[in-house]
C-alpha cells in the first residue's frame, strides 16, 4: 500500500539541511518519500525560519513542476488535499527606514567622492551621485543606502575611505557600520526591526527596465562602473556571499551579467545555476577578469572597478603631462603620439 511523502523527523543536525532559498545551514527539513523513506528532491521540503524565509516547496508542487517524475499512485494519493501540509503564513514585510534620512544625508562631503574627483569627470561624479543617492556623515563617511524597487530604504550601509588610495578604512567597530543599527540605538526604529537586504543599486531596475543589468562585489565598483560604462544597470551584492536567490526575484525577465572579483568565480557560477531554478531570467558569468589576470592580480583578489581606476588614472596623468606644451607642440603630439615619448625623454619645457 502506498504511503504518502513526509517531513524527515529530526535525528540529529544530519538531518536538518541549507535551504536552497535563504541558504541558511541547518534549518532546512526535507520530504521523503512515504515508501523508500529517501528524499523526493533536494529542493522540496520546507525551511524552519518562518518569519524570515518562508521556503516551503511540497511535494505535491514538485509533481506537478515534474511530472516525469511522478509515480501514478503518488499522484493519487497527493492530489488528496488532507495528505499535503497546509502553505505557511507568509514572512512579514521587511522592515523599511523614513526617505527622509537618505535626503537629509545627502552630500558629496565624503571622502569616498573625494576619491572620484582623481579620474571622473564633474558630470559623472554628479550622475552616479545621483543615481544612487550617495550620503555622507559628519565624519566625511560614505552612505550607500540600499532602496528596493519600489523605492523602499531597507538600510545604509556607512564606510570609511582613504581618499587619496580609495581603500576602505576600519574604526573601532570595524570597517562597516549601518544606518538601522544606529536608529535602533537611539529608539528610532525597534529592536526587532526586520533587515532584509537588497541589491544596492536596486532602485534603479525600474528607471531603466531595457537595460542589461550588470552585477558586481562591491558598491564601489557599482559606482565606478556604471560612470565608465552608463548602457548597463550596476548593482551590488555587498559581498562575495551576498549573491542570493531572494535577492534576485526582482531580476526577473532581465538579462543579466555577473561580474565577481578576481577568486570568486566558480562560487557565483554555481549561484547563477541555483538562481535558473528559481529566477525566470537570462544570466551569465562574465570570465573577462579571469582571462587577463596576472597570478599577482588573482592574490590579491582584484575587482573590475581596480582595472578601471587605473587605466582612467593613466589617461588623467597623461593629460597632465601634456598640458605643459605649447599649443604648436601639443598640435604636433597629438599627430604622432610618439612625439611624448622622445620630449620627455629630452625632458623638453614649455618655451
Amino acid at each position: 500500500m502506498y504511503s504518502p511523502p513526509h517531513l524527515q523527523k529530526y535525528k540529529g543536525i544530519s538531518t536538518r539541511h541549507t535551504c536552497p532559498a535563504c541558504e541558511h545551514k541547518q534549518c532546512f527539513t526535507l520530504y521523503l518519500d512515504g515508501d523508500t523513506n529517501e528524499p523526493i528532491n533536494s529542493k522540496v521540503g520546507k525551511c524552519n525560519r518562518e518569519s524570515k524565509c518562508g521556503y516551503h516547496y511540497t511535494p505535491k508542487q514538485f509533481f506537478i513542476d515534474n511530472p516525469s517524475d511522478c509515480r501514478d499512485e503518488a499522484c493519487l494519493v497527493l492530489n488528496k488535499s488532507d495528505h499535503i501540509p497546509k502553505t505557511i503564513t507568509p514572512p512579514p514585510p521587511a522592515g523599511t527606514i523614513p526617505f527622509s534620512y537618505v535626503e537629509r544625508s545627502a552630500s558629496y562631503k565624503s571622502n569616498f567622492v573625494r576619491f572620484l574627483f582623481d579620474f571622473l569627470t564633474d558630470k559623472q561624479i554628479e550622475e552616479v551621485y545621483q543615481n544612487y543617492a550617495l550620503g555622507a556623515t559628519k565624519n566625511k563617511e560614505v552612505i550607500f543606502w540600499q532602496i528596493d524597487i519600489n523605492g523602499s530604504v531597507r538600510t545604509g550601509k556607512i564606510m570609511q575611505y582613504n581618499s587619496e588610495t580609495g581603500r576602505r578604512t576600519k574604526h573601532e567597530s570595524g570597517a562597516i557600520d549601518w544606518v538601522h543599527n544606529k536608529l535602533k540605538k537611539v529608539g528610532t526604529l525597534p529592536e526587532d526591526y526586520n533587515l532584509q537586504q537588497c541589491f544596492f543599486g536596486e532602485h534603479l531596475l525600474k528607471l531603466y527596465p531595457d537595460k542589461t543589468v550588470a552585477i558586481v562585489e562591491s558598491e564601489k565598483s557599482a559606482i565606478i562602473a556604471s560612470a565608465i560604462i552608463s548602457d548597463s544597470v550596476w548593482l551590488s551584492t555587498g559581498q562575495l556571499n551576498g549573491l542570493s536567490i531572494e535577492k534576485a526575484k526582482v531580476l526577473k525577465g532581465r538579462n543579466v551579467i555577473l561580474f565577481p572579483d578576481l577568486g570568486g568565480y566558480d562560487k557565483w557560477c554555481i549561484k547563477a545555476d541555483e538562481i535558473k531554478l528559481f529566477v525566470e531570467c537570462e544570466i551569465k558569468v562574465s570570465t573577462i577578469l579571469e582571462d587577463i589576470a596576472t597570478e599577482e592580480q588573482r592574490a590579491k583578489g582584484l575587482d573590475i572597478a581596480d582595472y578601471m581606476i587605473d587605466e582612467l588614472k593613466t589617461k588623467t596623468n597623461q593629460k597632465q603631462i601634456q598640458s605643459r606644451f605649447t599649443p604648436e607642440l601639443q598640435t604636433m603630439i597629438d599627430t604622432n603620439p610618439a612625439l611624448l615619448t622622445i620630449v620627455n625623454k629630452l625632458q623638453l619645457e614649455e618655451t
